[in-house]
């Protein structure tokens, strides 16, 4: 297949182009230029701006467009009408943040979406925007290319390359040693998906062909935040992992997602990480072991030295450490 990237190619996107490569797959990608030179050597490149000029992508003929940077609705708009009448299919890469509940569990692809509130702006990102204004990118893409969208909503994407620090904190910590803050219970679930399986998956539904909206994460009850500490254990580090009880890190302001990653406390989030993956485990969606994520990760962290991402500092460990230690 001859494939559109539409930006996004340092994290899940470079996975898809490396995996598309060793497929035997012919690549273009469009972006602003700023990604590394050496990535992807002998692919052709397209320079320009999704909110800006898209003349090097007229009268080019795509099997299929994969939109790994939609994040605004007139942005979207304007790659799929322009390349609606000569790519096969378009692929557009969303959120679970797109739906309107996330208190309960088993929601899935059906569940409601999220309207943008009044008053939340439109050409901005913020916690409150982000989930809407995909909702309205989803629209725009599916108002272009009818059935033949593809939309996969992942939930966080994680394993190597990952520059956000959302998921690598957690085995670069424990392989740091020392006692590790985290939050209680160590039962609570967790679903992310390796970067690697979202992108397989991805090349395995425009292999054939296949339309449609799928959520993709590992499924239910596959995973813990105890599991996922006991794998990075088990990756290295002699480490500690020390429970601290959640009501005592909300109160002195720990945010949860960010200062601690994974961790979603609260029962309007009671069901985030409990979401019906079943549409997407039928389509062939394969989940590998939370070991061999945290292994790669890990690797990857060692060599690669990311920065920290949004997560705890060392410092505001160890003084909440002392805290819950005098209780």
């Amino acid at each position: 297949m001859r494939i559109l990237v539409l930006g996004g190619t340092s994290f899940a996107g470079r996975h898809l182009v490396e995996l598309a490569l060793a497929r035997g797959h012919d690549l273009v990608l469009f972006n602003r230029g700023r990604t590394r030179a050496d990535l992807h050597p002998g692919v052709e490149r397209v320079v320009g701006e999704r909110a800006g000029s898209l003349d090097g992508l007229r009268g080019r003929t795509f099997d299929a467009v994969v939109d790994m940077s939609g994040y605004f609705p007139p942005d979207v708009e304007r790659s799929a009408e322009l390349l609606a009448g000569s790519a096969g299919r378009y692929l557009f890469v969303s959120t679970r943040s797109v739906y309107a509940d996330h208190s309960r569990a088993g929601s899935n692809e059906d569940s409601a979406l999220a309207e943008l509130p009044p008053g939340a702006p439109e050409d901005e990102i913020t916690e409150e925007s982000y989930g809407p204004l995909k909702v309205r990118c989803e629209r725009a893409a599916r108002a272009a290319f009818g059935e033949r969208i593809l939309v996969l909503r992942p939930g966080l994407i994680v394993g190597p390359y990952d520059p956000t620090g959302r998921f690598t904190y957690w085995p670069v910590r424990v392989a740091e040693g020392g006692d590790v803050l985290a939050p209680a219970p160590p039962d609570q679930p967790i679903q992310v998906v390796d970067a690697r399986d979202l992108v397989a998956f991805a090349l395995d539904l425009l292999e054939r062909d296949a339309g449609g909206t799928f959520d993709v994460v590992g499924p239910a009850g596959m995973l813990t935040l105890g599991r996922v500490l006991e794998a990075c254990l088990a990756a290295g580090g002699g480490a500690r992992v020390v429970w601290v009880d959640e009501a005592f890190l909300l109160e002195r302001g720990v945010e949860p997602w960010t200062e601690l990653p994974l961790w979603t406390p609260g029962a309007d989030m009671a069901g985030f990480q409990r979401s019906d993956v079943s549409r997407a485990l039928a389509a062939g969606l394969s989940i590998r072991p939370i070991a061999e994520t945290v292994a790669d990760t890990l690797r990857w962290a060692e060599a690669a030295r990311p920065g920290p991402g949004a997560s705890m500092t060392r410092e505001r460990e160890a003084a909440l450490l002392r805290e819950w230690r005098l209780l």
